[in-house]
């Protein structure tokens, strides 16, 4: 199902197990999507085509009307379009005022990797990842 196209109050979404992925993952990663889709609710959107806010209001609505039980974010490692969604996700949980569980995964030479919250609030903060860099925590490219 597309993210946009979806009705917030959708049977189909109330207290489900949620996995917003970038559309471009299906397309780059199809056996690893096909096994992380098991058991989750599939809400595609593609943030080169949406704007960011359109997508994190949609989502906020969603948490709001449909409790989910859980949010998962998959998206394809590298991509600025895909980063947006990871942070969309955590916006509109603070918009929600919710205290739901947002897990977040990418996908970096077609394996899997789980990325802490604190790695996406990071990432909303480029003085931030400077001063991690300067101290030598610097990632390898």
């Amino acid at each position: 199902m597309e993210l946009l196209s979806t009705n917030v109050k959708s049977k189909v979404l109330r207290e489900g197990t949620l996995l917003l992925y970038g559309t471009c993952v299906e397309a780059e990663a199809s056996e690893v999507f096909r096994e992380f889709s098991k058991g989750r609710i599939p809400l595609s959107v593609c943030l080169e085509k949406e704007h960011m806010d359109k997508v994190g209001f949609k989502i906020a609505t969603i948490i709001m009307t449909s409790d989910p039980k859980e949010i998962t974010v998959l998206t394809m490692d590298g991509s600025p379009h895909c980063l947006q969604l990871h942070l969309a996700a955590e916006q509109a949980k603070r918009i929600a005022k919710s205290e739901v569980n947002v897990r977040h995964f990418v996908i970096e030479e077609g394996k899997l990797v789980e990325i802490s919250q604190d790695a996406v609030e990071t990432a909303r903060h480029l003085s931030q990842i400077q001063k991690l860099l300067e101290k030598g925590k610097s990632a390898s490219f």
